[in-house]
């Protein structure tokens, strides 16, 4: 195992500066890789995913201090920057970001030891999901999963569409899952699911008798959306670009329960995932409309290239694809 990681850490850095093919050759290159320590690629990663690195100083127990001198003796041995300072921020290098999921699938290695069972899979699995699936998919799915593997340590985050490619970026989850659509030049975006939203209203509303909302009187309604930047939101307005109108935004909200708390008061209309609002229309609190609108979607995964992921994130991705729930 010990010379296995060895190999490793050649193959990852040695990789990314042939890459460099104008940059000089060095004298000791082999010297410095056999440096880096286990620490510092801690701090780096650690750094990447959180963003600060006063918080990945405490993440792993270190000064302020101590953190930021592993990262400067890590680009000293590597010979190329990760990150740019620019103030009190660190912005990465397209280095550091090609260099992270390698960096990535050394620490899993390392961290898979503890278990001593070779075939079992364990770690920690990071996670972020657009609003809908996080809601209303991911919780099931991921429940699955870890009876299928316990060793498997989750964690889950919600953002918008928008926000998980940033987050996929800056190397802060290891999979993302979106409802809009997305394009990425190093991201592998996948479909995975196919969904619709829905336009509803309250039941006292004037549309609800009729059930139906035509074209001419989408620009007359008061409508409760989700912010942009969502992809709920991008679906609506390509829809609406698609049929040539536009519609009156009375409220843009970033959460879900927000939108439907407001139709219900009788503030005006709203446009979500039929996931999101199949238990009130069950219940009579909400009345879908029929309309014009072709709002149905495509679900996706966001990865990294799969020659780059780790045994981990890739079994997930697996079982996502094999799983209906």
């Amino acid at each position: 195992m010990i010379l296995l990681l060895d190999m490793l850490i050649r193959a990852t850095f040695l990789s990314v500066k042939i890459s460099k093919i104008n940059a000089p050759a060095k004298k000791h290159k082999k010297n410095r890789i056999m440096a880096i320590t286990l620490r510092q690629l801690r701090i780096f990663e650690a750094t990447a995913r959180l963003g600060r690195l006063t918080q990945a100083a405490d993440e792993q127990a270190l000064s302020q201090s101590a953190a930021s001198q592993a990262l400067k003796e890590l680009e000293s041995s590597l010979d190329y920057r990760l990150f740019n300072r620019r103030g009190r921020d660190l912005l990465m290098t397209d280095s550091g970001q090609d260099v992270l999921p390698r960096i990535r699938e050394i620490l899993d290695l390392v961290d898979s030891l503890k278990n001593p069972d070779r075939n079992a899979l364990c770690g920690h699995l990071r996670v972020v999901a657009s609003v809908t699936i996080g809601c209303y998919l991911l919780p099931n799915l991921m429940a699955e999963f870890i009876k299928c593997y316990p060793g498997v340590e989750p964690d889950l985050q919600i953002a918008n569409t928008r926000q998980v490619i940033e987050r996929l970026e800056k190397g802060q989850a290891h999979i993302g899952m979106i409802e809009g659509p997305a394009l990425h030049k190093q991201l592998q975006i996948t479909p995975w699911r196919e969904d619709s939203l829905e336009v509803f209203c309250h039941p006292d509303h004037t549309l609800a008798g009729a059930g139906v909302l035509t074209r001419e009187q989408i620009p007359d309604q008061r409508w409760i959306l989700r912010e942009q930047g969502s992809g709920t939101r991008a679906i609506f307005n390509q829809a609406l670009q698609r049929l040539g109108v536009q519609a009156s935004v009375a409220l843009a909200l970033n959460r879900q329960e927000a939108i439907k708390q407001s139709v219900k008061a009788g503030l005006g209309i709203g446009c979500l995932s039929r996931l999101s609002v199949a238990e009130e229309v069950r219940a009579g609190e909400l009345v879908v409309l029929e309309t014009p609108l072709e709002l149905s979607r495509q679900l996706s995964l966001v990865t990294w290239p799969v020659d780059q992921g780790s045994t981990l994130t890739m079994t997930f991705v697996d079982f996502l694809e094999r799983t209906r729930i």
